[in-house]
C-alpha cells in the first residue's frame, strides 16, 4: 500500500477498483507550481505528477522536436545503415521493403516510399500474410526479394530473423526494427535497434517508424555533406505519430514531440491516404492521439488481421486521391468485419479462461479456428479483464499461434522469449506489454505452465484489479471547454503518459442508453441547472453498463477523462467514463 489517499472512500468501485486521489506531496507541487507559474491549476496537477518543475514548465508544454530529437548516431549501425541506403539511391539500385503488417510496419514502410518517391526512386513493398507466412521475414520470402533486389530494408521486424536474412543471398539487408532483441544479431548489413541487447536502453521506448524516421535524418545529413537536398521530413511527422500511438509508444521524451509535431502535420490534410480514412471514419474534429489510437489504427490494422496485408502500408504511402478513397473504403469494412470476429472469439476465450481460473500469474485461453488477426485484441480484453498478463493462441493442423498482453510492471516479451530460446516454444518475442508465440499443440499445456512459472518470479499473481488514479474532482458547471483545452495543452495522453482523471461527485443520472452492443451514453448533472454528457466504451462488458443503465434514480460519483465533442460546429465537454461508485 503506498501513501496515496483512497479517494471518496472508494475501495471497491463498480469494476471493482480502489480509487486513489493524489498525495499530500502532488497537492503541494501542483500548488507551488501554480503560484510560480500562474498557470491554471489543472494544467499544474499534471505537471506535477509528471515531476516537471517550475523552469521546465514552457518547455514541456511546447516539446521542440529540434531540443528533444535524439543522435541518431548515438544507435549502433545508424551511420552504415544511411550511407547503405543512400548508395542504393544514388546507384539506383533495387530496392525492396520488407514491412510488419501492423499500423507501425506501415507506417515505417510509408515513411520509406514516400522519401524515395520524392527522391525520383520506387521501391518493391512485401508485407508477409498473418496467417500463411505469420510474421516477420520468412526464408522463401526473403530469398525471393534478394534474387530480384540489390538491398532488403526490414521495418518493424527482423532483429531476430537469422536463418531468413542468411537465405537472403545476393542481397543486402538492413534491419530497422524495436522489439527485443537477443544474444546474437542476424548477419546482416546493419541493424539498428534501441532495443538490441548491446544498446543503452535511452532509446528504447521509440517505435519501429521512430527508428526509420532517425535513419531518413541521418541520411539528410549525409545528403547535406554532399550538397544534395533531401526531402522535408517534418512533413512526414503525421506517419510517426500515428505508428507511435497505435503502437502504444510510451509518449515521454522525444516521443511527445513526435506525437505533438504529428497532430499539426495531419490537421493540415496533406497525405491523401489518412484524409480518405479520416473521412470514412467520420472524424470531424481536429485530430488528436484518441483519434489515432481508436479510429485511424484499427481501420489500418484490419488488412493485416483480416483481409489482404499490405492495404495499410499502401493507403499510407499513396499519393493517388481514388486509390485512397479504395483503399480507405475496404479498410473500413475489414474493420467491420474484424469486430465480428472478435466479438465470437472473445465470448469463448472469456468463458474458457474463467473456467481454467483467473486467480494465477498468467489468465490463457485456446481454441480451433481462432483467427490470428484478432487473437492479439482478445487476450488485451482479457487482461483489462481479469488484471494479469493475457495470452490468446489460435490452434490449426496441430500448431497454435497466438499473442499476448501484459500489465503493468510484468515483462510478457522477456518470458516468452526465455522460452523460445529453451526450445519450448517454435517461436517467440516482442516487448515488455506484448508479445507473440507459435507452439506445438501437443506441447500447449506446458507451455502455458512454464510461462505461468515465469510470471509468477515477477510477481503477477499477487496483483489485484488496478488502482483508478484521480488527479481531483469536478463540479458540472466548471468543467468547460477552456478547461478541457488547457488541460489538453499538458498532453498527448496515452501509454506511459495517462490523461487526468477526474471525478463528479453525488451526480443524478438523467439518462442512460445503450449505444451498440456494449457502450453507454449517460447524461448527468448535479441538480442545480449543469448537465454533462458522457461516454461509457464498453460499458457492458462490466457491472457497470448495467448498473448505470438501471440506475432506479440512485446517484453515483463518476470518474473518467474530459474530452470535447464536436457537432455542427458547437463545442460541448463530454467525459469519456471511466469508472462509477455508488455514492
Amino acid at each position: 500500500m503506498d501513501n496515496a489517499t483512497t479517494f471518496l472512500g472508494v475501495d471497491a468501485s463498480l469494476t471493482g477498483r480502489r480509487w486513489i486521489g493524489p498525495d499530500v506531496s502532488a497537492v503541494r507541487a501542483s500548488e507551488a507550481l501554480h503560484q510560480q507559474t500562474q498557470l491554471p491549476m489543472a494544467v499544474c496537477q499534471v505537471l506535477a505528477r509528471r515531476g516537471v518543475e517550475a523552469p521546465e514548465a514552457e518547455a514541456f508544454l511546447a516539446p521542440s522536436l529540434r531540443d528533444l530529437l535524439p543522435d541518431p548516431r548515438s544507435l549502433r549501425d545508424m551511420e552504415k545503415a544511411a550511407a547503405r541506403f543512400l548508395t542504393a539511391v544514388k546507384n539506383k539500385q533495387r530496392i525492396a521493403v520488407f514491412a510488419d503488417y501492423d499500423v507501425d510496419g506501415g507506417s515505417s514502410a510509408a515513411l520509406l516510399l514516400v522519401w524515395l518517391r520524392q527522391m525520383g526512386r520506387v521501391a518493391t513493398l512485401y508485407v508477409p500474410d498473418r496467417i500463411d507466412e505469420g510474421y516477420g521475414p520468412n526464408d522463401e520470402a526473403m530469398a525471393e526479394l534478394a534474387a530480384a533486389h540489390d538491398l532488403i530494408i526490414c521495418v518493424d521486424c527482423g532483429t531476430l530473423s537469422h536463418g531468413p536474412i542468411a537465405a537472403a543471398k545476393g542481397a543486402d539487408v538492413i534491419v530497422l526494427d524495436h522489439h527485443l532483441g537477443g544474444e546474437t544479431l542476424p548477419d546482416c548489413h546493419a541493424v539498428v535497434n534501441p532495443n538490441r541487447q548491446d544498446e543503452d536502453g535511452a532509446l528504447a521506448h521509440l517505435c519501429a517508424a521512430a527508428v526509420v524516421f532517425l535513419m531518413l535524418v541521418e541520411a539528410g545529413r549525409q545528403l547535406r555533406g554532399v550538397e544534395v537536398k533531401g526531402p522535408d521530413l517534418m512533413a512526414m511527422l503525421d506517419l510517426v505519430a500515428l505508428a507511435t500511438v497505435a503502437d502504444v509508444a510510451p509518449l515521454v521524451g522525444v516521443n511527445r514531440a513526435f506525437v505533438r509535431q504529428g497532430l499539426k502535420v495531419m490537421a493540415r490534410r496533406e497525405r491523401v491516404g489518412i484524409c480518405a480514412l479520416s473521412d470514412i471514419a467520420r472524424m470531424d474534429t481536429a485530430p488528436a492521439a484518441y483519434h489515432l489510437g481508436f479510429m485511424l489504427g484499427p481501420r489500418i490494422n484490419a488488412g493485416g488481421r483480416v483481409g489482404k496485408a499490405d492495404l495499410g502500408a499502401r493507403l499510407l504511402a499513396t499519393d493517388d486521391p481514388h486509390e485512397a478513397a479504395a483503399l480507405s473504403e475496404k479498410l473500413d469494412l475489414l474493420n467491420t468485419e474484424r469486430r465480428e470476429v472478435e466479438n465470437a472469439v472473445r465470448a469463448s476465450a472469456l468463458a474458457q479462461a474463467e473456467e481454467r481460473g483467473t486467480s494465477g500469474a498468467l489468465v490463457w485461453a485456446a481454441g480451433a479456428g481462432w483467427h490470428p488477426g484478432v487473437v492479439g485484441i482478445v487476450a488485451a480484453r482479457l487482461k483489462e479483464a481479469t488484471g494479469r498478463p493475457a495470452v490468446v493462441i489460435g490452434l490449426d493442423g496441430g500448431i497454435g499461434k497466438g499473442s499476448g498482453r501484459s500489465v503493468s510492471g510484468v515483462d510478457l516479451g522477456a518470458c516468452i522469449q526465455k522460452l523460445s530460446m529453451q526450445g519450448v516454444l517454435l517461436k517467440g518475442g516482442g516487448h515488455k506489454m506484448a508479445a507473440g508465440l507459435t507452439v506445438e499443440e501437443n506441447k500447449l499445456e506446458d507451455a502455458m505452465a512454464q510461462l505461468t512459472l515465469l510470471l509468477e518470479k515477477q510477481g503477477a499473481h499477487l496483483r489485484g484489479p488496478s488502482d483508478l488514479r484521480l488527479d481531483g474532482m469536478l463540479m458540472p458547471a466548471a468543467a468547460s471547454v477552456e478547461l478541457t483545452e488547457a488541460v489538453e495543452s499538458a498532453g498527448p495522453f496515452g501509454a506511459g503518459a495517462s490523461a487526468p482523471r477526474y471525478v463528479f461527485a453525488d451526480m443524478r443520472i438523467f439518462s442512460a442508453r445503450r449505444v451498440g452492443e456494449t457502450h453507454l451514453k449517460v447524461s448527468f448533472g448535479d441538480g442545480h441547472g449543469s448537465r454533462i454528457d458522457a461516454i461509457c466504451f464498453g460499458a457492458f462488458d462490466s457491472s457497470l453498463g448495467p448498473a448505470l443503465e438501471g440506475h432506479g434514480g440512485a446517484r453515483f460519483h463518476l470518474a473518467g477523462r474530459l474530452d470535447i465533442n464536436s457537432w455542427q460546429g458547437r463545442q460541448t465537454v463530454q467525459l469519456r467514463l471511466e469508472d462509477a461508485a455508488r455514492a
